[in-house]
C-alpha cells in the first residue's frame, strides 16, 4: 500500500480500534504523560504530568498499566502497584536527567551532609527515591521543601527546578545536584526574547527545569498541569509555550479560542517521541516490556513517594 496521508490516517485508526480491543480484553488501563505524541494522547485513559499520573497509579483497579511515558514514570507506577503488571510501550524510552546521578553518588552527597534531609525530583531512578526522603514533582517542589523540618535541603538531581525552589523557600539551606533536563536547558533567554518580538501580546509561560536566565522572563513558572490550569484561567489570548511541545496539543485541544507558540522547534524530547500507536499495540499483544523493580529498592522508593502524597494531598 503507497503512502498517502489518507492510508496513514486509516493505519492509526485501525492501531487505535486494535489497541481499545486488546485494553478490554487484557483489562488494561492506558496512563499518558502530557510530552506524548498527539494520536498517543488521544488514546489516554489518564492523561497528566508526573503528580497526575503518580496519583492516578495509586487508584487504578485494571491489571495491567500501560505507562506512555519514560522509564521512571513506569517504574513510579511498579512502585506504587507492586502486584499489577506494568508495560512500558519502549523499553529505551529513557529519562538524561534521571541517570545523571547514581546511588553511589547520592550516598557519598549524603555523607557529605548528613545534617541534609534529601529531596528526590520525581525524574529520577527508583534507587535514587530509595536513597531519599521524600519525593517531589515540579508541581508540588515547593510545598514538599516547605514542609520539612529540616532547614539544610540536598535537592536531586535536576539543578534547575532547585535553583527554583531555593529561590522561592528563602528560610531553607538548597543544595542543588549538578543534573539537568537536556530538553529544556535547549532554550535560551535570547530565544525567548526573539518570541516575544515574533508574537506581540503573547505570554510567555515556562517550567522550571529551564535555566534561571529563562524563568526571568515568564508570566509563569510551573509544571505542565500548572500550565494547563494557568491558561485555561487567563484572559490572555496568546502563549508562548516554555517547555516540551508536545504539551501545546492538549493545550489546543481544552482552549480552541487561544494561540500557542513554542520558542523554537528544538523544544522536543526524543524520548518521549518514540512510543507510538504501534508500539502500545506491541505492548498489549505480548505483554512487553514489563518493568521490575526489585523489593527492598521498591518499599524504600514508596516511602519517599507515600510521603510526597501526604504533603501534596494531606493524607
Amino acid at each position: 500500500m503507497p503512502y498517502t496521508e489518507e492510508n496513514n490516517q486509516k493505519y492509526q485508526e485501525d492501531l487505535k480500534k486494535k489497541i481499545a480491543q486488546l485494553k478490554k480484553e487484557k483489562n488494561a488501563v492506558i496512563l499518558v504523560h502530557n510530552y506524548q505524541r498527539p494520536e498517543v494522547q488521544d488514546i489516554a485513559d489518564i492523561q497528566g504530568d508526573s503528580l497526575a499520573l503518580a496519583t492516578a497509579a495509586v487508584k487504578v483497579e485494571a491489571k495491567i498499566i500501560v505507562l506512555c511515558g519514560v522509564h521512571f514514570m513506569a517504574e513510579i507506577a511498579k512502585i506504587l502497584n507492586p502486584q499489577k503488571q506494568v508495560l512500558l510501550p519502549v523499553k529505551e524510552a529513557g529519562c538524561p536527567a534521571s541517570d545523571m546521578i547514581t546511588a553511589k553518588e547520592l550516598e557519598a552527597k549524603r555523607k557529605e551532609i548528613p545534617d541534609a534531609a534529601c529531596v528526590c525530583y520525581v525524574n529520577s531512578s527508583a534507587v535514587t527515591k530509595a536513597g531519599s526522603d521524600v519525593c517531589c514533582t515540579s508541581a508540588n517542589a515547593i510545598k514538599v521543601v516547605r514542609s520539612i523540618p529540616e532547614k539544610k535541603i540536598l535537592f536531586v538531581p535536576d539543578k534547575n527546578l532547585g535553583l527554583y525552589v531555593k529561590s522561592q523557600v528563602k528560610d531553607k539551606q538548597v543544595i542543588t545536584w549538578r543534573g539537568v533536563c537536556p530538553t529544556h536547558v535547549r532554550v535560551s533567554q535570547e530565544e525567548i526574547i526573539e518570541a516575544k518580538k515574533k508574537y506581540p501580546g503573547a505570554e510567555f509561560i515556562a517550567h522550571p527545569e529551564c535555566e534561571q536566565k529563562v524563568l526571568k522572563e515568564a508570566a509563569f513558572i510551573g509544571g505542565t498541569g500548572g500550565m494547563l490550569k494557568y491558561v485555561k484561567s487567563s484572559k490572555t489570548k496568546k502563549f508562548i509555550i516554555g517547555t516540551e511541545q508536545g504539551l501545546i496539543y492538549r493545550l489546543k485541544k481544552e482552549n480552541p479560542d487561544k494561540e500557542f507558540y513554542s520558542p523554537g522547534s528544538h523544544f522536543i524530547c526524543a524520548d518521549m517521541k518514540l512510543t507510538t500507536l504501534g508500539w502500545v499495540a506491541h505492548c498489549l499483544e505480548l505483554g512487553v516490556y514489563e518493568i521490575e523493580v526489585a523489593e527492598d529498592i521498591r518499599v524504600k522508593a514508596k516511602k519517599s513517594l507515600d510521603r510526597m502524597l501526604e504533603i501534596t494531598y494531606g493524607k
